[in-house]
């Protein structure tokens, strides 16, 4: 028998009823910056991956689908620097979402050489569409584990 467990509260963003609107612009926003939205879906995936936000897997694994990611690098996106399945433009917009959100890991979190790598594939509309989801991904993480919003529950 599964349980399925039940969150906290509703969601900030909905109880917040101008911060939910407000959010979905911003996330509009991610995609004029010219990225492929296969691209913006791993960066969202990884950094959820990384914050432990089982509801932000879920639906980023589900949405990633939706936008042409194929299983190959969904199984194995944990694990990208160990894989052939992904090209150099996601590796360095990988490693960009990771350092982004792993701030207090090191002290220079995100470094020149990862910053260059980007930079060496994506120009600056493309960059600041990367960190603008990066950021996004992470507020949706801290909002969704702070209420423990289940995997696969619907806002």
């Amino acid at each position: 028998m599964t349980h399925q467990p039940e969150a906290r509260m509703t969601n900030p963003a909905y109880v917040l009823t101008d911060a939910g609107p407000a959010i979905q612009n911003l996330l509009k926003a991610t995609r004029q910056g010219g990225v492929d939205e296969s691209i913006l879906e791993l960066v969202h995936l990884r950094a959820s991956q990384i914050n432990g936000c089982g509801f932000c897997v879920d639906y980023g694994v589900k949405s990633a689908r939706k936008n042409g990611v194929d299983d190959e690098k969904l199984f194995m996106v944990a694990a990208w620097r160990e894989t052939p399945y992904f090209s150099d433009e996601e590796r360095a917009a990988l490693a960009l979402a990771e350092s982004a959100t792993r701030l207090a890991d090191v002290s220079d979190a995100v470094p020149d050489e990862v910053w260059d790598a980007a930079a060496d594939h994506f120009d600056e509309k493309q960059l600041a569409a990367i960190v603008l989801m990066v950021g996004l991904t992470n507020l949706f993480n801290r909002l969704n584990v702070a209420v423990r919003q289940p995997a696969g529950a619907g806002w």
